[in-house]
């Protein structure tokens, strides 16, 4: 990265830090985000048990000081599943989430940039991909692949890359013709070092506050397909599969269902609000309007 760009975004970075930190709703999203990423990686090495490891003379028991959450059909505690499924839950949704902001962050600069065949050409393969309900493409992605994490990856990438696609390249034209990028063209910068340093900046705000909208949702899809069981497979800790392993005992052991339905609404919440909260404080008309309010 060279200087110019260094400069650019700490310039940024100086004017979206006041924001942030003094906007609520990013504290309290990011509260519960950083909550569920500590459980992720402190939890499974505090925990005395093991996820897979089947007890069937303490099956179904309830919440006890040994087994805080109870356990499930087979004698595991549901605790140290659910800090286990944490770790499975959220690492599919970030990598399927980056994924997703590759492909469409290149697609749209592509279209943007390359000319109006290509834009046209692009476009029209965004409509086809926005034209087929996300999650029912998933299914028949997963379906098809067959069921494993690798692949509920693959499907989840593969059916939410074209609003990034769309959000990079109204953000591209929207700046395209302003006179800090007309006189970068004058000058002869190439291509790549002007998206580089002109483009990428822009973009680079709408793009975070979409993905981290987007993790929650990517996070619940992952959780509904190891359900259906096209993701994770038995005996692997996850959420989804808990509670596909605990929908038979809602009567008798309504914990197996409860604790991992709790923890995916938490994750969709907390990825909510801190995507609301990130929107507001980087939008460039509300930082404004807040300066002028101060003064």
């Amino acid at each position: 990265m060279s200087e110019q760009n260094r400069l650019e975004w700490r310039r940024r970075l100086d004017r979206w830090r006041p924001e942030i930190r003094t906007n609520t709703t990013i504290r309290l999203g990011g509260g519960v985000v950083g909550l569920l990423a500590i459980v992720a990686l402190v939890g499974p090495l505090v925990s005395p048990y093991e996820p897979t490891t089947q007890a069937l003379e303490s099956r179904l028991q309830g919440p006890t000081l040994a087994h805080p959450l109870g356990t499930d059909a087979l004698g595991r505690d549901v605790a140290t599943r659910l800090t286990y499924g944490a770790r499975v839950s959220l690492a599919l949704a970030v990598v399927a989430t980056t994924i997703r902001v590759a492909i469409g962050t290149t697609i749209g600069l592509l279209a943007a940039t390359g000319g109006r065949f290509i834009d046209a050409l692009l476009m029209r393969l965004v409509d086809v991909q926005l034209a087929f309900p996300g999650l029912v493409l998933a299914l028949v992605i997963a379906g098809v692949l067959g069921p494993s994490l690798r692949n509920v990856v693959i499907a989840l990438s593969v059916v939410g890359w074209a609003s990034y696609a769309r959000v990079v390249r109204g953000s591209v034209l929207a700046i395209r013709d302003r006179p800090f990028v007309q006189s970068s063209k004058l000058y002869g910068t190439p291509r790549r070092r002007l998206v580089r340093r002109h483009l990428l900046p822009h973009v680079a705000s709408p793009v975070l506050v979409l993905a981290t909208l987007n993790l929650g949702t990517v996070a619940l899809a992952a959780a509904g397909l190891s359900y259906l069981g096209l993701g994770a497979q038995p005996p692997t800790a996850e959420w989804g599969t808990m509670i596909a392993g605990g929908r038979n005992y809602l009567r008798s052991a309504p914990w197996l269902v409860t604790a991992p339905g709790v923890a995916i609404m938490l994750t969709v919440v907390g990825f909510n609000l801190l995507g609301d909260g990130l929107r507001d404080a980087l939008d460039p008309d509300h930082i404004d309007d807040r300066k002028r309010r101060r003064t």
